[in-house]
């Protein structure tokens, strides 16, 4: 019975840190309608101004989350739609 117990501890363990390893945890970047938003391809040209080849982006939360690489690393960062300033860098 403590085998099976040990089991579904672990299991329950290793669920909960896979699904938090995949999350980045950064969504909130503003609370201004979406209306209100400017345009995610100005999120774009700023990474680009950056130095970054933009690869993709995309809506996570209220960011606009934007893929680039630069010295062949692949990079998240993540900008403000309200003011498009760069909230956070993630490095993979």
């Amino acid at each position: 019975m403590n085998v099976i117990r040990v089991v579904a501890i672990a299991l329950t363990i290793g669920i909960g840190a896979g699904s938090t390893a995949m999350a980045d945890g950064f969504k909130d970047c503003t609370k201004l309608d979406k209306a209100s938003w400017k345009p995610a391809s100005e999120a774009e040209a700023k990474a680009k101004a950056l130095g970054y080849e933009v690869r993709r982006s995309k809506i996570e939360g209220s960011c606009y989350e934007v893929y680039g690489v630069k010295e062949g690393k692949l990079y998240e960062l993540f900008y403000s739609p309200e003011d498009l300033s760069l909230k956070h860098t993630i490095a993979k």
